[in-house]
């Protein structure tokens, strides 16, 4: 075949000129039936599902082993398994969200930003790809401080294996400027990625609405450190256009299935670590008792879609008694098998069964959504907003826009649940938002966040750092890493101590010691 190759092309060089052949030779040897490019449509539909959940290391361990856990939603016995409600170190823990994020979700964005920049005819693919690397960094410098932002996921890219590490305050003002470029450039009248955008269907609208709704979250997060940056970006946001309604939701559908079809937290809840249904109620993440007392003396009617006993998730048919308010009861937080004891005299470890549950069927099933960013969110924060007189609205407008799109959010989810306008009413009239000052009124706001955002640990997390709510009362386990104080960060990890020595030195250096205990730039005493 080579042979007859050669004596076609030489035949072919006596008629035509050599450049012509070398062109003809070239498209000969394509092969039609296989990719020679990446195609970028894939590349961003398998980026939203990695960065929505790959394994543990974005997931379960920082959701909920630390930051679930840290915020007292989970509470556990096991302090080997579940170490963030006693701030216990644990490397392959903290280590988690920072792997995952500088050696999973960075990749494909890399290569959607460097396929489409500078080409006018993929300007929403790129304002889209540059939208979604804002909310792959911002997680991961708010969980860690310093890290790579200027050279992070340029491996693949330009080579670069051993990024340096950017300050905080260096990292959120290019953040915000980032969202506001992309979100100018986004042009309805052009195509984007239209099916394999799972999120928005690639609407440009939609896109331009997360972005300001981002920028809104992200702007917030400056209050402590810089109050008219804050300022700044916050009316900014607010002018562009944040999300309307629960249908401007960033969420990611599952279904159950694959790991890349199902919802990851839910799959590693229920698995060995979490609260199998096997195990009979003795799992080891357990409801915080801080959480569970809050929706009871409150009369939640979320209660059943957050949380039940352990038959309910055995078998779906018993949730109608296992979700019974009256019954519930949440584990206190920094406790072991043998120090339970000392709180509960007779404590047998068979009465863990007796303790709620995170309810599988719902909020944590394996068709659960991905909810990257909610309309309730963001009516909280401009419910802050206007109580700091940055946005004309009424706190308290805005504060019951919040709670009645987190119930009405229930719809969302598997499960069949939702709770009627009636009982939504009657919630908000039973927990009023009662104004007072302007310390009071933040943490009613923030109280309500910290409940309407159950499962979204991870922001609850980093905003609590900033404003102090909800008022969580820390634990001080023997052999703790802060002192018996809530974590406040979390330490890199340690290959980057031996592999990016001079990078990581240089970051505690400009930071601070590498430990729990170190704030972040916007975490301002």
């Amino acid at each position: 075949m080579n042979y007859i190759t050669r004596t076609i092309t030489a035949v072919l060089c006596t008629s035509f000129l050599l450049s012509s052949c070398d062109k003809g030779f070239k498209d000969m040897n394509v092969n039609p039936n296989a990719y020679n490019s990446p195609v970028i449509g894939s590349l961003f539909s398998y980026n939203i599902i990695k960065t929505a959940g790959s394994d543990d290391d974005n997931t379960l361990y920082p959701n909920d082993k630390l930051s679930g856990a840290m915020m007292q939603y989970f509470a556990s016995l096991n302090p080997y398994q579940w170490t963030g409600d006693k701030y216990l170190v644990k490397p392959g823990y903290s280590d988690g969200l920072f792997n995952a994020v500088f050696n999973v979700e960075l990749k494909e964005n890399g290569q959607i930003l460097a396929l489409t920049k500078d080409k006018p005819d993929l300007i929403n693919e790129y304002a889209i790809a540059r939208i979604w690397h804002v909310y792959i960094m911002h997680r991961v410098t708010d969980m860690y401080g310093n890290v790579p932002y200027f050279q992070a996921g340029q491996g693949y890219i330009a080579g670069i294996y051993k990024p340096k590490y950017d300050l905080q305050s260096d990292i959120y003002p290019a953040m915000l400027k980032l969202l506001d470029s992309a979100a100018g450039d986004l042009d309805p009248s052009k195509s984007s990625f239209g099916a394999a955008d799972y999120l928005y269907g690639g609407d440009p609208a939609a896109w331009k609405r997360f972005a300001y709704s981002l920028m809104l979250r992200l702007g917030m997060r400056l209050t402590k450190v810089d109050a008219a940056l804050a300022e700044t970006w916050v009316k900014k946001a607010i002018a562009g256009g944040v999300m309307q309604s629960n249908a401007d939701i960033a969420k990611l559908d599952h279904t159950d299935g694959s790991e890349l079809n199902f919802y990851w937290d839910g799959e590693e809840l229920r698995g060995g670590e979490g609260v199998p249904p096997s195990a009979k109620g003795l799992g080891y993440g357990k409801m915080g008792q801080t959480f569970v007392n809050y929706l009871k003396n409150t009369n939640d009617p979320r209660l059943p879609f957050y949380i039940t006993l352990w038959p309910g998730n055995a078998d779906p048919s018993q949730l109608p008694t296992s979700t019974q308010p009256a019954i519930q009861k949440g584990l206190p937080n920094g406790y072991d098998y043998s120090s339970i004891k000392t709180l509960i005299p007779g404590w047998t470890d068979d009465m863990l069964a007796e303790y709620s549950e995170i309810n599988l069927n719902t909020i944590a099933s394996n068709s659960t959504p991905s909810i990257f960013q909610s309309y309730a969110e963001v009516q909280f924060y401009m419910a802050e907003a206007a109580l700091r007189g940055w946005d004309p609205g009424d706190p308290k407008t805005y504060y019951e826009n919040g709670v009645k799109a987190s119930m009405q959010m229930e719809t969302l989810y598997p499960g069949g649940m939702s709770i009627s306008d009636t009982k939504i009413s009657d919630y908000l009239t039973a927990n009023p938002y009662t104004g007072g000052t302007f310390d009071q009124q933040m943490q009613q706001i923030h109280t309500q966040l910290w409940v309407s955002l159950f499962m979204n640990n991870i922001e609850v997390y980093a905003n609590w750092r900033r404003t102090g709510y909800p008022v969580l009362v820390p634990v001080n386990y023997p052999g703790n890493a802060t002192g018996g104080t809530i974590s406040r960060r979390l330490p890199y990890p340690q290959s980057e101590a031996s592999l990016n020595t001079e990078n990581y030195k240089a970051a505690v250096q400009a930071q601070g010691p590498d430990l729990f205990t170190t704030r972040v730039w916007w975490d301002k005493n």
